[in-house]
């Protein structure tokens, strides 16, 4: 290696001067708090239409990553990397999911700075991925030969950011059961890249985001800068393919019952609950009603004498059907969060048993009891349902049904397209973020539900306690929604469709392989290619 002071001028100028520490550390934060607000952030009275709850802004996530990528390519040495990669991460997840305090202190009991500190510990403990990734990315991408501190950017160092980031994002997503909130392919929904959804998915969208971030982060040379000039420029000139075809319409009544979490399972709350929702069930005039997660928080065994046929009977008279959100199962066989299906069309007895559940929610991890003991949630440990559940059938329409944050997990969703005469033609939602308040919570979800239906080009119905209670079609637009935090029932019609989208067939069949597989050549690539 040739001594510093004999290292020529050129290569000493192409080595960008260091920060100092905690300048870094302030810019990743800042841009880390952007990267939270490109997914979704609420603007009232900004001229945007009602159902236009909260807005995605797709630029902000290749410029926020542009910022990262910059900071790990001005990086003197691996600990500055590694303080640069973890507190961008820790601070954009902390500012996505800090909704998580409302739900353990508001609802749960648990004192604010605890709950402040949990919810801070498990976005410090989810940056370590990113962490990771950005100091493979700076020690993999130094310059052979003169300084191995001189960032050298080049195509392929372009490639193996992006391959990074998006392995982190799906190690964040399904590891330990996943918690892929706020994934960055969400801020995609309204942009260009959304062109993209149906034959890549959310962590494909990543996946482009990161490599345009990137691109931006190294001076958008000339090459470069065109190839991501077509990327967004090809949405704006080809008309989106539609993959699948209508199979009628079918007329649906969301309940939106607004019920306070902090009261939810006391008795007059119960026996409010109970009367609400039969009287909804039997006014509803859509052909499906669909009913919110545990809106009826009671075993069916515990349903007051005749409610349950006194439901069947109305359903059955009016030719309609129901997907009622309630618990399920008793203390020999275990319990589920489950979706009851009534009326016509099916036999008796159908149910839909949520398969991924949530820790600290709805199972409680090991060596956890402790940290479920300082919160006043009537939480349990549920058994899970299968993953490609049947469909429920109303009216010729085939739905699949799914409760709460399932519809966080795309790749779990397509296992039920594998077979296409049974597929869903109409995927529902049962959610209740009643736990969350009015915060970004609801927004975020909605954008999560609206990608969903991008992906698989199918319309999903949402009904939720507190809201986003919506129709979205198969393009993942909202055409009819209820105002949060009000008691209400949407009508509505929408259009089932048939057919699979690439997305759909691969991720059936084979999950997030490919896309590990493909990132994997990409990093495997690149270290083969810099041996000396």
């Amino acid at each position: 290696m040739v001594p510093r002071h004999t290292q020529p001028r050129r290569d000493r100028l192409m080595q960008p001067a260091a920060p100092p520490l905690w300048r870094t550390g302030v810019l990743a934060a800042c841009a880390g708090v952007l990267l939270a607000f490109s997914v979704a952030w609420p603007l009232p009275g900004n001229g945007f239409p009602p159902i236009a709850q909260g807005t995605a802004f797709w630029w902000l996530q290749p410029l926020a990553l542009a910022v990262l990528c910059r900071g790990l390519q001005q990086a003197p040495d691996l600990r500055q990397a590694w303080w640069t990669g973890w507190i961008f991460a820790a601070t954009w997840l902390a500012a996505t999911f800090w909704w998580l305090v409302v739900a353990m202190h508001v609802y749960g009991g648990m004192g604010a700075p605890l709950a402040v500190f949990a919810t801070l510990l498990l976005a410090a403990a989810l940056a370590l991925y990113y962490a990771l990734a950005g100091v493979v990315f700076w020690r993999w991408t130094r310059r052979q030969g003169f300084s191995r501190n001189t960032y050298a950017p080049t195509a392929a160092s372009s490639l193996l950011f992006a391959a990074l980031w998006t392995m982190a994002e799906m190690a964040r997503g399904t590891w330990l059961t996943g918690f892929g909130w706020g994934a960055v392919g969400y801020a995609h929904i309204d942009g260009p890249l959304a062109f993209y959804a149906p034959w890549l998915g959310t962590y494909g969208l990543t996946a482009l985001g990161a490599w345009l971030a990137a691109v931006l982060a190294q001076g958008l040379r000339l090459r470069w800068a065109f190839a991501a000039l077509t990327l967004l420029g090809l949405p704006l000139v080809l008309a989106a393919p539609d993959w699948t075809q209508s199979t009628g319409r079918l007329g649906v009544s969301l309940l939106q019952g607004n019920v306070s979490q902090s009261n939810k399972f006391d008795a007059p709350t119960v026996a409010h609950s109970l009367r609400w929702y039969a009287q909804g069930i039997k006014a509803a005039q859509g052909a499906l009603v669909v009913v919110p997660e545990t809106a009826i928080p009671l075993l069916p065994a515990d349903w007051p004498p005749g409610y349950l046929d006194s439901l069947q009977s109305s359903l059955r008279s009016k030719n309609q059907s129901a997907l009622i959100g309630t618990p399920w199962g008793d203390a020999r066989t275990g319990y589920t969060n489950a979706a009851l299906g009534l009326g016509a069309g099916e036999p008796e007895g159908y149910r839909y048993d949520k398969h991924h559940l949530v820790p600290f929610g709805e199972f409680i991890p090991p060596m956890f009891h402790w940290f479920i003991a300082l919160m006043q949630i009537p939480l349990g440990d549920f058994n899970r349902g299968p993953l490609a559940a049947p469909s429920f059938v109303a009216q010729g329409q085939r739905l699949g049904p799914h409760i709460c944050y399932e519809d966080l997990f795309g790749e779990e969703l397509a296992t039920r397209f594998t077979d296409p005469a049974r597929a869903p033609t109409i995927l529902v939602n049962l959610s209740n973020l009643g736990w969350f308040g009015d915060t970004v919570a609801v927004d975020q979800h909605a954008t999560i539900a609206r990608m969903r239906a991008l992906e698989l080009q199918r319309p999903i119905v949402r009904a939720t306690n507190t809201g986003l209670t919506a129709i979205i079609d198969h393009r993942g637009h909202v055409v009819a929604a209820l105002p949060r935090l009000q008691t209400g029932v949407l009508e509505g019609d929408v259009d089932g469709r048939s057919g699979t989208t690439p997305f759909a067939w691969w991720a059936g069949r084979f999950g997030l392989w490919p896309v590990w597989l493909l990132c994997g050549l990409v990093v495997g690539g690149y270290g083969w290619r810099r041996r000396p």
